[in-house]
């Protein structure tokens, strides 16, 4: 790594989706080229989507090149010793202007038999909702396989699911089996295991311009469902200028900095850092050189970032590996 630890910036991986819009770059400044941009893949290693770097002296290596470079300044020790050279998370931001399918996704052990890959736990924290934006999530009562079935054959899903109105500022915690449907509307910045395994269970019976539908996957869905009620929506405490405890899960720690001044940060060298801007701008002060960030910026700090200074005012979502 040619000793060149610093704040890390990727390109993003941007995705048409049927679903997509045009927030993606009136609101966080992505390059969108298409007024159907679903998503911005910002932190990935999953396989033919590789985030490439987008600053410094390692510009143009890829994230996986690095990692196997220098795997405990990258990844930290711990994480280094848990998953090998694997990068363990990804790191979106997701535009819905229109319903995103219903669907749900496998855990460690089906993904595992199933994929060879991760499960896919994940977190969303909404950036901007309009008027009326809501999500489905989880079952409205306990259900069942049998009812699950019947609801699609005479396509009465929705009257099963649960539906939450939100707004900006609002997280929710998907554990695998999760049903849910982000909804019309929505700005996501998604967190979750390195995984693109998904199962769709119903598509709004929608057609793409060519007039196909989507694949649905009704019964790979079946064994990975969590019938049961579940209680996703987290509340946090938005305490000044400290990092407060949103999300703290096997996979994934994500705390929320409301910045407004200056925070010195000091790292044990065990996990990387991973902080998504969601509002406002700050500056990172390292090695006597300033980096500035802007909303919808996501920087990876190294491992072997030991010590730093950040400083404006800003939301910041702060994740890392505990």
């Amino acid at each position: 790594m040619n000793s060149a630890v610093y704040p890390l910036q990727f390109d993003p991986i941007l995705k048409e989706r049927i679903w997509g819009g045009e927030k993606l770059n009136t609101l966080l400044h992505k390059p969108i080229s298409s007024k159907i941009t679903g998503e911005s893949w910002e932190l990935s290693t999953v396989e033919g989507d590789v985030s490439v770097i987008a600053n410094g002296a390692l510009k143009g290596k890829s994230l996986t090149t690095v990692i196997n470079e220098s795997p405990d300044a990258i990844l930290g020790t711990a994480v280094h010793q848990r998953f090998g050279k694997q990068f363990p998370l990804l790191f979106k931001y997701l535009d819905a202007r229109e319903d995103l399918s219903i669907q749900v996704h496998p855990n460690d052990v089906l993904a595992k038999k199933r994929h060879n890959s991760f499960g896919k736990t994940e977190m969303w924290y909404v950036l901007q909702a309009d008027t009326d934006a809501r999500i489905i999530v989880g079952f409205k009562e306990k259900s069942n396989a049998a009812a699950y079935l019947e609801s699609l054959k005479n396509k009465s899903l929705l009257s099963l699911l649960d539906t939450i109105p939100v707004q900006e500022g609002d997280v929710f915690f998907l554990e695998t089996g999760t049903v849910h449907a982000i909804g019309a509307g929505l700005v996501i910045a998604e967190i979750q295991q390195t995984s693109d395994i998904t199962y769709r269970l119903y598509d709004f019976d929608r057609v793409d311009a060519q007039g196909n539908t989507r694949e649905l996957h009704v019964d790979l869905a079946l064994e990975a469902i969590n019938y049961d009620v579940v209680e996703s929506h987290k509340k946090y405490d938005k305490v000044l200028n400290q990092s407060n405890a949103v999300v703290d899960c096997p996979y994934f720690t994500t705390n929320f900095i409301p910045l407004d001044g200056e925070i010195s940060v000091v790292n044990s060298g065990k996990s990387f850092t991973v902080y998504m801007c969601v509002e406002g701008a700050f500056e990172l002060e390292y090695d006597t050189v300033t980096y500035e960030y802007q909303k919808g910026d996501t920087i990876l700090i190294p491992a072997a970032m030991n010590a730093f200074v950040i400083n404006g005012k800003a939301s910041i979502l702060e994740i890392y590996i505990s």
